[in-house]
Parts: structure tokens; sequence; C-alpha cells
């Protein structure tokens, strides 16, 4: 004969064990005695073993029963955990937010926000994958990860951008170097300069999209650096020359041994954006984390 053990069933064995008999067990669970009598009686039918050693005062298991009990002491603290999680998603206080940026200085500047995020949020699982890497806004469509940072807003069903803030792409050179007492630089100053960037593809570089590639300019040498600190440095020593976001520079001027110019004399003006599923802006950790990125940003701006 098949047991059909139901959670009820190891709630009854946890609550007889831990109280030691069956009236003080219903009154937990809010039955009758008869009725958990025949709850066990019923069990212990299906089992073809006594579960309880009755003679024995207050209540013991059996052998058998302290399997039971381990197996109710293993299982029932993973059902309330999975309730509470299903609980936590229905009123919005848990969740899944990953995260794809394709703005590379963006990591920096976002750190903070995520700090007061978790602190906020503790329940809403949250993760960083660099946009760089791989299409991130067709990943977002495909509910691979939940929130992109991007400057290349599209128009996709289903999606929508929330502007964080402007910024400027700017001109940076050692104080000393030639090009330092232009005006503002022009796509072909390049040609000549070795070229210092992020480790990224250059169509993802405003540098490139957006001055370089359409005049066809290619700079003499291009160096690639991971960390906007050490490129600022790289700079300040007249190794070369770069092209960073405005609110960068504020953020992490070490030297004054470096200055910004403009890009043309229009300059080089970008939005930066949070892309999200439509229906993920109406949960309210998603909107915090764009309302908190939105001013982390500004600040960043008024330094």
């Amino acid at each position: 004969m098949k047991m059909h053990i139901e959670f009820r069933h190891l709630r009854t064995i946890k609550a007889i064990h831990e109280h030691g008999g069956v009236a003080r067990a219903a009154d937990i669970l809010n039955i009758t005695q008869s009725a958990l009598s025949h709850q066990i009686k019923s069990l212990e039918d299906q089992a073809g073993v006594e579960l309880f050693v009755r003679r024995s005062k207050p209540m013991r298991l059996s052998a058998a029963g302290q399997r039971l009990l381990r197996a109710a002491e293993r299982i029932l603290p993973e059902i309330e955990a999975l309730q509470n999680e299903f609980d936590g998603l229905r009123g919005g206080r848990s969740g899944r937010l990953h995260i794809a940026i394709e703005c590379h200085a963006c990591f920096e500047w976002l750190f903070p926000v995520l700090e007061k995020f978790r602190k906020h949020w503790p329940d809403v699982d949250v993760d960083i994958r660099p946009g760089l890497a791989f299409d991130a806004l067709p990943a977002l469509q495909k509910e691979e990860v939940d929130l992109v940072i991007s400057s290349d807003p599209e128009d996709i069903p289903g999606v929508e951008f929330k502007h964080l803030f402007d910024y400027e792409s700017v001109f940076v050179a050692a104080q000393s170097h030639p090009l330092a007492q232009k005006e503002y630089i022009t796509a072909e100053d390049f040609r000549d300069q070795t070229l210092i960037t992020y480790p990224v593809e250059r169509t993802r570089l405003d540098i490139f999209s957006q001055l370089l590639i359409p005049n066809k300019i290619e700079p003499a040498l291009i160096r690639q650096v991971e960390l906007t600190a050490v490129i600022l440095l790289l700079v300040a020593s007249n190794r070369g020359v770069s092209a960073l976001p405005d609110w960068v520079i504020r953020e992490v001027k070490y030297s004054s041994d470096y200055v910004t110019r403009p890009i043309t004399p229009k300059g080089i003006h970008r939005k930066l954006f949070a892309a999200a599923r439509e229906n993920d802006l109406k949960k309210e950790f998603v909107a915090d984390l764009i309302e908190w990125a939105g001013l982390e940003a500004k600040s960043l701006q008024s330094y």
C-alpha cells in the first residue's frame, strides 16, 4: 500500500512530539482531538507500523515515528521558507534584479547606489553583468536580465527607457600636452595621438561612435586600460590622451596635472538611460533603484 503523506501529517507528528500528547497538539494545530487521533490512525494504517508508543507518558514516538519526525524537521522549514518567499514576491518585498551595464565607467558610479539598495531591499537578489560583453537589450527582452544601463535607447516593444542624466564626453590631456592649449579638440587632432581607452569594442565608446568613426580617423596607437584612475595617471604622465565622461573626471580627480577640453565646438553630449520591461517598472524596488541611480549621478555632476 502506498503512503500518501501530507504536510498536515508532518505537522501533526512534530506537534505531538514537541508537546507530549494529543490534547495539547490539537490545541496548537487548532483541530479537535478526535480529528487528530483519526489522522494518526489513518497515517499508521498507511505505514503499516505504529508511530507512537501509546502506553508512555508523555506520548513518545516509536522508531518509525522518529524517522517521520526527521523528515518533518527537514521538509517543513523548507516549505515555510518557500511560502515566505512567495509571500514576498506577491507583496513586492523580494524578487530578482539582474543588471547589465553598457557603460564601462558606470560600474564605479553605480556601486554606492547598490550598497544603499542592498540595505533597503535585503530580500532582492541583485546581480551585475557587464553588458559590454553581450547583447544586453535582447537579453532584457528574453528576461535574462531585468535592467540595462545604456546610452543607446531603442524602440523595443514592452521595454521603456528611463532617462537618468545627461553628460558630455571631454578630451583629457596632460597640462604640458600641445593639444591642451586648444580651445576645443577636433577629430583630426586624434590622428597622431596615443588614445587611452577602456578595453571594450570601439562602437561602445563615444569617442569612436560619435566622432572618429564618422570622420574616418584612426589614432596612431590605442592603449586599453581597465581602471579610470590608471587612465588619468597615464594621461597626467603624458603617455597619451583620452576621452571620458565629464562626471567621471569630477568623481576621480586625483591630480591637477591634466586638463579637459570640449570635443568639437558643440561638444559630444550624450544621455544615459535605465531600460526595463514595462511590467517591472511597477515594482517598487525597481523604481527605487532607478530613482537612486539618477540622484547619485546628479550628485556627481554637481561636484
